[in-house]
């Protein structure tokens, strides 16, 4: 895969984000923007979870369905979910059917519940301080570092399941905690508008 591609809208892509339409919409609008809330957090944490040894295309085009499955991924709603709900979502075909990453989701739902300042809060504590450079190539993006280790870490102290520090790190480019769009790409991730 080329690392950058210009696409025929003349924009510098990661080369991924050029790779599929659902790609390019996704790199574009989403991927690696800053997100904060404590259901959209729980959102990407969970879709973040049930990828894990799938693509995450197969994820981004199931989405629709896992939001109407996991009921808009309100934490309070899921923290309730029994074992019907669990049943039922086992027999969903439109989402990802494991029961292991189906019952840790609902764990991690009633894990957020107890958190004092909220899941945004705790996963923000650990974003490393703004202005790191954006990486040049793709062998320069890690799969994991220090801090997803720790953040993996926090969460799993907390109760939280599915959140190594491989995961705990996609969730932090996903979510704008790092930006790791490839220098020239042209989508702006930061808040304050800056561009690798």
């Amino acid at each position: 895969m080329t690392e950058l591609v210009i696409g025929a809208d003349g924009l510098a892509r990661c080369g991924w984000g050029a790779s599929t339409p659902d790609y390019a919409v996704y790199h574009d609008t989403e991927w690696g923007r800053p997100l904060r809330g404590d259901d959209a957090l729980y959102e990407r944490m969970t879709l973040e979870a049930f990828q894990s040894g799938l693509s995450w295309l197969t994820i981004l085009r199931k989405r629709p369905a896992f939001r109407l499955a996991f009921d808009d991924f309100r934490i309070e709603t899921v923290a309730g979910y029994g074992e019907a709900e669990v049943d039922r979502l086992l027999a969903d075909a439109g989402i990802v059917r494991n029961r292991a990453k189906i019952e840790a989701a609902i764990a991690n739902a009633r894990a957020a519940l107890e958190l004092p300042a909220g899941l945004s809060e705790l996963l923000w504590s650990f974003a490393p301080a703004p202005g790191r450079a954006r990486p040049a190539t793709y062998a320069a993006v890690p799969a994991l570092t220090d801090v997803s280790t720790a953040l993996a870490k926090a969460l799993k102290k907390r109760g939280f399941r599915f959140v190594g520090p491989t995961t705990a790190y996609a969730l932090m480019q996903a979510t704008g905690m790092v930006d790791d769009h490839l220098v020239g790409c042209h989508v702006v991730t930061s808040e304050a508008g800056v561009m690798g």
